[in-house]
């Protein structure tokens, strides 16, 4: 392939967030405790210096800040790529609380979607079978945390094609840009990138880790970051900045 046409691939695969979005929502995960830094074993087996857990999240207040994050970072992709959808989808079980925050916030901010999601386990009573809330149907922009293997975004598309309706986006809080692996072996692309090239999903984050390499690199060079914290922050950029060399993709 040309350097033309990796450029074009590379732009099609992940959107890029606004760059100051992206800045304030990497400070706000840091502070809240949500991203984290030392040594975690990642589901491929890898030893990763920082740690995103959306789970963390855990309290009205984040929850509510989140919300916003990703509101923010949809109304500019709207803006920026004409992204349009017509309902929102949590994919269980982080993506239910994601979900419902999120058509909360846009729904403050003047744009009311109708959202559902899944159960794990089909229910025999009641209203039955594995979704809840709005009719699944129309463009249909998924909502989860961030992307590992790509597990939840083949099980989303599977229901919500299954319901009739097209998988249409996703938006993740933060796109790891790592490579993805199949059968234990390291590939060239990420989830993200598989996500979007042979499924067919427009997918956004509201952070990258290139954004987070950028927040650590500047930890203590501005007036009003010298204190500990930032020195301590700073101190991970070389970790962080290995890591991506060794398993990156754009």
């Amino acid at each position: 392939m040309s350097t033309a046409g990796q450029q074009q691939d590379n732009r099609d695969v992940a959107t890029s967030a606004d760059g100051a979005l992206a800045q304030e929502f990497v400070q706000f995960a840091v502070e809240a405790g949500v991203l984290r830094f030392g040594q975690f074993k990642t589901k491929a087996g890898r030893m990763s210096p920082y740690f995103f857990n959306a789970g963390l999240f855990d309290d009205g207040a984040k929850l509510g800040r989140l919300a916003q994050f990703y509101a923010r970072h949809l109304l500019a992709e709207e803006k920026r790529t004409g992204l349009a959808f017509d309902m929102i989808f949590g994919p269980a079980y982080k993506g239910i609380p994601l979900a419902a925050a999120v058509a909360v916030e846009l729904a403050r901010l003047g744009r009311n979607y109708p959202f559902a999601y899944n159960r794990k386990e089909a229910k025999d009573h009641g209203e039955g079978g594995t979704l809840v809330g709005a009719p699944v149907k129309g463009r249909v922009l998924i909502i989860d945390d961030v992307m590992s293997a790509g597990t939840a975004a083949r099980e989303s598309i599977a229901i919500i094609q299954a319901a009739g309706a097209v998988p249409h986006a996703m938006a993740l809080a933060l796109d790891r840009q790592e490579k993805a692996t199949e059968n234990g072996v390291d590939v060239s692309h990420s989830a993200v990138q598989y996500v979007t090239k042979h499924l067919g999903l427009q997918v956004c984050a509201i952070a990258r880790l290139t954004d987070l390499l950028q927040y650590l690199s500047t930890q203590g060079d501005t007036p009003g970051s010298n204190g500990p914290d930032a020195l301590s922050l700073k101190t991970h950029y070389q970790a962080v900045l290995a890591y991506r060399e060794r398993y990156g993709v754009d």
